[in-house]
């Protein structure tokens, strides 16, 4: 009975599961499957789902329209340098939370996750303005800088969170080898953490690969990535559904491929010590 009952359970939850991840996917495939559409069968009622004419045009006018490489290209630089740079910021800070705490470590904390909480229009005025001052806008260097400022504190909870779980005696044993504080880091704690720092770094440059708003409002041309590249499909004059949709998948693929290819590891990170 209590077999039959757990069978059932899981079937249960197997259909909630597969019910769950198709309503998330859902909207993907339907941005792929529009971007073969032509215009007038995108906005076609009722919708048609897999029997229309299929046709490449969109993406032909996507690339003559606009330099998707140099776009990319960009986005790239924005979201890996951002991310690098935020964990060579992070490791120390997370290590001296986790390991060397304070009275002040847990306030510190939650005043870094509280900066999460300011709507980013809140800064921007202030922050545009520093931008224009200092000669930074519509540079990768000055987008680079805010998304690290940006996702550092995501970057630090989540370090602080997986060097919690390395037990401190590994670290007091390798003092006593005579190890120095930067050896610590470098060849005994970071290499006991990868599955935790790759799971960040993957979540990071995911942030920074997605953020529009300060793309959309720091840049113009030169360093604007993918994101300003999908709104410029948007204009006064209406929404073109199939190119738009062209443009949002070629955007979205990069991102895609990485997270598929990183997926095991990003589970391993974020499972990282739940389970004793």
């Amino acid at each position: 009975m209590a077999r039959a009952a757990s069978t059932r359970r899981k079937a249960v939850f197997t259909i909630i599961g597969w019910v769950a991840g198709l309503a998330v996917f859902f909207p993907i495939l339907w941005t792929f499957l529009t971007s073969f559409k032509t215009e007038g069968t995108a906005i076609a009622t009722p919708p048609q789902f897999l029997f229309f004419e299929w046709t490449l045009e969109n993406y032909a006018t996507v690339q003559e329209r606009s330099n998707y490489m140099r776009h990319m290209t960009n986005s790239i630089v924005m979201s890996v340098g951002s991310t690098l740079i935020g964990l060579l910021i992070a490791i120390p800070a997370a290590w001296a939370m986790a390991f060397a705490p304070t009275r002040r470590t847990k306030d510190i904390l939650m005043w870094m996750l509280s900066t999460k909480m300011l709507p980013a229009v809140g800064v921007l005025v202030p922050i545009y303005l520093i931008f224009r001052d200092w000669g930074l806008l519509d540079s990768l260097a000055g987008l680079t800088g805010v998304l690290v400022m940006v996702n550092l504190p995501i970057i630090v909870w989540m370090l602080y969170t997986y060097f919690r779980e390395i037990p401190g005696d590994i670290l007091e044993a390798a003092r006593m080898d005579g190890a120095s504080l930067r050896n610590e880091i470098i060849y005994v704690l970071t290499p006991m953490a990868v599955p935790g720092i790759a799971s960040t770094m993957l979540l990071s440059i995911i942030l920074a690969w997605n953020e529009a708003f300060w793309t959309l409002n720091l840049t113009a041309s030169e360093a604007a990535p993918l994101t300003a590249f999908i709104a410029a499909y948007s204009s006064p004059e209406g929404l073109f559904w199939a190119k738009l949709s062209a443009a949002s998948t070629l955007a979205i693929a990069p991102i895609l491929i990485l997270g598929w290819f990183a997926q095991r590891q990003l589970v391993r990170g974020l499972t990282f010590g739940a389970v004793k």
